[in-house]
């Protein structure tokens, strides 16, 4: 008589990590609605007992995997920008972070990004959450004498230029761009137009010749 093979048990949290690494896959290649759990337990190679052992439905496993993603990021972006010293370097290497996100994987941007998370109010907000955390990171960049709410306005049009050079890089003529060179190009269009920006303070300081604009 054959012995049987052995199972391998992975600890929860890992199996919990490596259903939502699988279901990121799978809701980027179908997106939310066309997805069921079976088509989650059977590509990660689980039971649907045990899927739902982590996930209690659809919808909080998408909720979860939208809260993964986002702290991902989030971590890359602040180890990026808090290991460099100027603030030429924490702009190019926020954006580099944001990019090699991106690149390397394409399935989390399209989750985060795309119609099923847009187009459902509960996910919405979850990204426009995290779209706020990221503009939060990038504001503390940004040093101008002026209120907060402007730094964050800045920090937000520079959100919306990472998404659409992402979204360029990963479809048609960009498709194969290099997180690097992406950072590189970008970095260079923020940190110029940022120098321009005036803040508020009065108009005798800029004549004075001080930049009304720097980043940390």
């Amino acid at each position: 008589m054959s012995a049987r093979p052995a199972t391998t048990r992975l600890p929860a949290e890992r199996r919990r990590q490596q259903i939502l690494d699988v279901a990121c896959s799978v809701f980027a290649d179908r997106g939310f609605h066309a997805t069921s759990m079976d088509d989650i337990a059977g590509a990660a190679g689980v039971t649907k007992p045990v899927l739902y052992q982590h996930f209690p439905s659809k919808r909080a496993l998408f909720v979860d995997l939208l809260g993964d993603l986002g702290r991902r990021l989030l971590h890359d972006l602040n180890a990026a920008t808090g290991a460099v010293q100027t603030g030429r370097e924490r702009v190019e290497g926020g954006f580099a972070a944001y990019f090699r996100f991106v690149t390397g994987n394409e399935a989390a941007f399209r989750v985060l990004f795309g119609a099923s998370a847009r187009n459902d109010p509960e996910f919405a907000d979850i990204i426009e959450r995290l779209l706020d955390d990221v503009a939060g990171v990038i504001s503390l960049l940004i040093d101008i004498e002026g209120i907060p709410e402007h730094r964050r306005v800045l920090a937000h049009a520079l959100v919306g230029i990472a998404e659409a050079t992402s979204r360029d890089a990963l479809t048609g003529d960009g498709n194969g761009l290099d997180a690097d060179e992406l950072a590189r190009w970008v970095s260079e269009l923020a940190w110029f137009g940022l120098r321009g920006v005036r803040g508020d303070e009065p108009a005798s300081a800029t004549r004075a010749g001080r930049f009304p604009v720097e980043l940390r």
